[in-house]
């Protein structure tokens, strides 16, 4: 019936033009603002990767300085929010909070009604701290813990394990979780970002397209996969079993094994290449090498029998595990980085703006089809 040429998943069509982030999945090349991943991820930080994607361009000194201290001075939640987390149930799933806790705060919003270049950027310094803070506070208040206050003196990956764990953390962890975030912050044209964008483009307001994007990131295809990652290598951890083994019967059965494949790159993820290292050296430090061990087995076994090659979702899991982390926090560790990417896609379609409406190719029965009267049927 319809003459429109359907792809499944959308997979390979262009969509949208834009200048953040440039993937070619054929050279596993990962770049933001055309500066590859490997870069960013062995040299910079996470808030001068954020400026980047914002802005266009590697920020000054001055800048950076100036863009830290926006960021840390956006270090506040509305009372109503707070509120809202203190009262919420505490068995509900940390995603499901942060989602409904962004879309609370565009009540709250000085610029909610502004979604002019200016405002955005305004909102977007608002939404990266404000993230942070709402899963910190909310992962305390449902284990009993006081409330830990901003600390306007560190940086946003310090601020955020200050604020989970109470504690000032180490410069390890610091650098781990921001080269992980780093390597989330932004990846073309994902499931999330382009729920962001397609929301954007009715020109609804920032908070209601990262409310979009937080919903498509809880997906388990999506940002879910290494919360099913860290399960699995806890259950064969439980079982004491061999890791190949345990694998092994998981396909026997048809299960599935997250971590692996990707559709965009035919070659390895670059990202897992720096999360693979960061694993074992996390591992080794901390005494407790079994994690990555497992995940290095399993690896190297999917690799030479179904030829998939491990994604980024595959060592974040044993990454953040061995951080101390939640195993439900890290889907929105994946937001907490994302913002940047989100919010920099945001910006860029408000600014340059068409409603995002493709067609369908319709497969019902054949027109015309006539009606019946219900006293005929």
């Amino acid at each position: 019936m319809s003459t429109v040429l359907a792809t499944k998943g959308l997979e390979g069509v262009v969509a949208a033009s834009s200048s953040v982030c440039w993937i070619d999945g054929d050279a596993g090349v990962l770049s933001y603002r055309g500066i590859d991943i490997h870069e960013l991820a062995e040299r910079s930080t996470f808030e001068e990767c954020t400026y980047l994607l914002w802005f266009g361009t590697l920020p000054t000194r001055a800048q950076l300085d100036a863009f830290s201290q926006q960021l840390a001075a956006a270090r506040h939640l509305p009372p109503q929010v707070i509120d809202f987390l203190r009262f919420v149930p505490q068995t509900a799933a940390p995603m499901e909070v942060l989602r409904t806790a962004v879309s609370l705060l565009s009540i709250y919003d000085a610029d909610e009604k502004d979604s002019s270049h200016e405002a955005n950027l305004r909102k977007s310094y608002r939404l990266m701290s404000q993230m942070a803070m709402i899963t910190a506070v909310f992962d305390r208040i449902r284990k009993g813990k006081r409330i830990v206050e901003a600390d306007l003196k560190l940086g946003h990956t310090a601020n955020f394990l200050w604020m989970l764990n109470g504690e000032k953390p180490s410069d390890t962890a610091i650098r781990a979780l921001d080269v992980a975030l780093i390597l989330q912050a932004d990846h073309e044209l994902n499931a999330s970002t382009f729920a962001s964008r397609v929301i954007a483009a009715t020109l609804s307001d920032m908070h209601s397209a990262i409310t979009g994007a937080i919903g498509a990131l809880k997906g388990p295809l999506h940002g879910g996969a290494n919360e099913a990652v860290m399960h699995m290598l806890l259950a064969i951890d439980k079982a004491g079993a061999d890791p190949v083994e345990y694998v092994k019967k998981m396909l026997d059965s048809k299960q599935k094994i997250s971590g692996f494949g990707h559709r965009v790159y035919h070659t390895e993820d670059p990202r897992a290449t720096h999360l693979r290292r960061m694993s074992e050296d996390l591992g080794r430090s901390s005494g407790t090498p079994k994690w990555f061990d497992m995940s290095r087995q399993i690896e190297i076994f999917i690799k030479e029998t179904k030829k998939l090659n491990a994604n980024i979702d595959f060592y974040s899991a044993s990454t953040y595990h061995v951080l101390g982390i939640d195993i439900d926090l890290f889907t929105p560790i994946f937001a907490l980085s994302r913002i940047s990417g989100w919010a920099a896609h945001v910006m860029e379609q408000h600014d340059n703006n068409r409603l995002i409406r493709p067609r369908a190719d319709y497969t019902g029965p054949a027109y015309p089809v006539a009606y019946i009267p219900v006293s005929e049927r």
